[in-house]
């Protein structure tokens, strides 16, 4: 899909708001509000690093972390083998590519991270 334009129209939840224009590939016109299609991405994002950290094992692998999801981070053991940052647009992708990158990864606190960077 390629947006097409942006316009101007009433959203159920947040009322009159800007919506992207699509054309899809059978030539029908879809409208998506914008605001709503921001909180579906952060609400996938956030249920696909909540699986990625369980998958992990839920805790910092160095020193057993587990009080607050946002400070556990996957740490590349090779960065010659990585094919994308998890943190960067990585929870974008699909749950398989995910979890093949994942399993080139061991799971930490972001104090344990820096000191792994550090060293």
């Amino acid at each position: 899909m390629i947006v097409h334009k942006t316009i101007i129209r009433y959203c159920d939840k947040h009322g009159e708001t800007e919506f992207d224009e699509y054309l899809e590939k059978n030539n029908r016109i879809r409208r998506r509000c914008k605001k709503c299609r921001t909180e579906a991405v952060t609400k996938r994002r956030k249920k696909l690093k909540k699986l990625a950290v369980e998958y992990k094992g839920g805790k910092c692998s160095i020193c057993g972390y587990n009080k607050c999801i946002e400070a556990l981070q996957f740490h590349h053991l090779d960065p010659n083998v990585k094919d994308f940052g998890l943190s960067s647009h990585g929870l974008t992708r699909s749950w398989k590519k995910i979890k093949d990158e994942l399993d080139k990864c061991v799971l930490v606190c972001s104090n344990c991270h820096a000191e792994l960077h550090y060293n």
